[in-house]
């Protein structure tokens, strides 16, 4: 059985997760109305890299293989749609990032299978290794995304020439 103090955590942790997600999705689709650059594609894997921090407290520690896992399975599936659904366009000198009328939904299903598997991983280690674990995996999902984007920049700054 839980403690109170435990589950309020377990309901807070939910709730700043979609809270974020939701704030994610939103930005994401306002950034489309602006000219993106380098700075602006690498900034949020350079960002986020400083929560590997985090592993410097025990608290924190996972088995290495449930981390491999965890970033294999963002790296391996929960980036492809993202990738597949992003594109750079050239208007004029600018370059704009478009996605299709397909991210919204799935960013939304990305958010949900998030939620359902963190309740099922809770059952098994603490909140602060579950948080761990959903790190490696947001970040093993936004690193080949956010190179892809970079690729695709790349290649039409190139293309400018």
């Amino acid at each position: 059985m839980l403690s109170a103090h435990t589950h309020l955590i377990q309901v807070a942790s939910i709730v700043f997760s979609v809270c974020a997600g939701l704030t994610l999705i939103i930005l994401r689709m306002r950034a489309g109305k602006q000219p993106t650059n380098l700075r602006k594609i690498i900034a949020p894997p350079l960002g986020m890299s400083t929560g590997f921090i985090m592993f410097a407290f025990p608290v924190t520690h996972i088995h290495w293989l449930w981390g491999l896992s965890a970033f294999g399975t963002g790296l391996l599936i929960f980036s492809f749609p993202l990738i597949v659904t992003t594109r750079l366009e050239r208007v004029e000198s600018d370059i704009f990032v478009r996605r299709s009328k397909a991210f919204i939904f799935i960013m939304l299903t990305l958010l949900a299978i998030r939620l359902a598997l963190h309740s099922v991983v809770e059952e098994y280690m603490s909140i602060p290794q579950t948080g761990a674990l959903f790190y490696l995996l947001a970040f093993g999902m936004i690193l080949p995304w956010r190179l892809a984007m970079v690729g695709d920049y790349m290649r039409l700054q190139k293309a400018e020439m």
